[in-house]
């Protein structure tokens, strides 16, 4: 029964879009183009300069006008963030949009990327399943549940105006119970790292409203924000802020609370003597050495993907760096996602110590 549940579930929760989810007709559509020639266009006011447009002539390959050849102009604007460098034989995505005359016109929106992410998504796969066997299936499994969570339960929540604490910490709460029971069975150590981890994503969630109010934190600290505010101004940028806090420390919660769960584990069937006080100070002595490499991951994370910032305080007042908004964000999220590590280790040890040599929950293994 408890297998039927647990497919039943990741079916739900990876095919069954909500019933508030967007509207598909608002996307806008777009269709997929093969380059066939490129030819720069010399301004007129600078001779020497070249590439100001080009004129490419794209092979559709897709859609209604598969097999058709259109002329689309591309601009460069000399900003490598926003020009599209073009070559013979690349695949671009193209933008389609209907003129007053009821005709259609293509837009070169951006090179085609996804052929690449299938691949490396087919590595990764292929990797998990060889190297984890069954345990890297089910890894595998609770992945996709986890972004389908996030795409088709947490995204329409907020788009809907539901809290985005609220829906992070419900997401969250519903990846990590699909995720380690999946892998770990229906167990008391399965129950305790998932306590564990549910108790502190909410401290994590107390954290970064803190955060976000003692810092006058706007919510605004990327482009992308910016984009997203110019579509729905009606949204909460600062909650949805902390709510990527919130989702950005999951993972590491739960390699934590999984740890000390199952360390905890180990020793009681080593010796089952061991009451709980002495079971909590094991686990919190495996806590204490995970933490070091735990926390160090996470501010690793958040400093890689901001190492563009970093650099950037190279030529800037040290003053006026830390004090930038997008900088205060980056360091509150690493900050906050490392003290939640930190209280997880003793919620977990004390739970995991309680439930396992109360042996609260019966042992089941899932063997499909």
């Amino acid at each position: 029964m408890k297998k039927i549940l647990v497919l039943f579930v990741l079916i739900i929760t990876i095919f069954a879009r909500p019933a508030f989810a967007q509207n598909e007709e608002s996307i806008l559509p777009s269709e997929t183009g093969a380059v066939m020639s490129v030819e720069n266009i010399y301004s007129d006011d600078n001779p020497n300069q070249q590439g100001t447009q080009q004129i490419v002539k794209v092979k559709i390959l897709s859609g209604e006008y598969k097999g058709q050849e259109r002329d689309i102009i591309n601009i460069l604007t000399e900003n490598p963030a926003y020009d599209i460098q073009l070559k013979k034989g690349d695949k671009v995505v193209l933008h389609l949009e209907e003129d007053p005359t009821g005709g259609m016109n293509f837009f070169i929106a951006d090179l085609k990327r996804d052929s690449s992410i299938m691949l490396f998504a087919f590595i990764f796969c292929a990797f998990l399943a060889v190297i984890g066997r069954k345990k890297g299936v089910f890894s595998l499994v609770s992945i996709i549940a986890t972004v389908g969570l996030i795409l088709f339960v947490m995204m329409p929540l907020i788009l809907a105006g539901f809290c985005p604490i609220a829906s992070a910490i419900i997401v969250g709460a519903l990846s990590t119970l699909i995720t380690i029971y999946l892998v770990g069975g229906f167990n008391a150590k399965s129950t305790s790292a998932i306590l564990g981890t549910m108790f502190s994503l909410v401290f994590a969630g107390v954290l970064s409203i803190l955060a976000i109010y003692t810092a006058h934190l706007t919510g605004f600290a990327g482009e992308e924000t910016l984009f997203l505010y110019g579509a729905r101004p009606d949204l909460s940028f600062t909650g949805i802020l902390s709510a990527s806090m919130i989702i950005a420390a999951l993972g590491a919660l739960m390699d934590t609370s999984v740890s000390i769960a199952s360390t905890i584990n180990e020793i009681h069937e080593t010796d089952e003597t061991l009451g709980v006080v002495e079971l909590f100070k094991s686990g919190m002595n495996v806590g204490r050495d995970i933490i070091g490499t735990m926390s160090n991951t996470l501010i690793l994370v958040y400093m890689g993907s901001a190492l563009p910032l970093v650099l950037l305080g190279s030529s800037i007042d040290l003053q006026k760096f830390f004090n930038l908004n997008q900088v205060s964000t980056e360091i509150l999220s690493a900050l906050t996602g490392s003290i939640a590590i930190l209280a997880c280790v003793p919620i977990t040890a004390i739970i995991a110590a309680y439930l396992i040599k109360n042996k609260k929950v019966r042992n089941v293994d899932f063997n499909f």
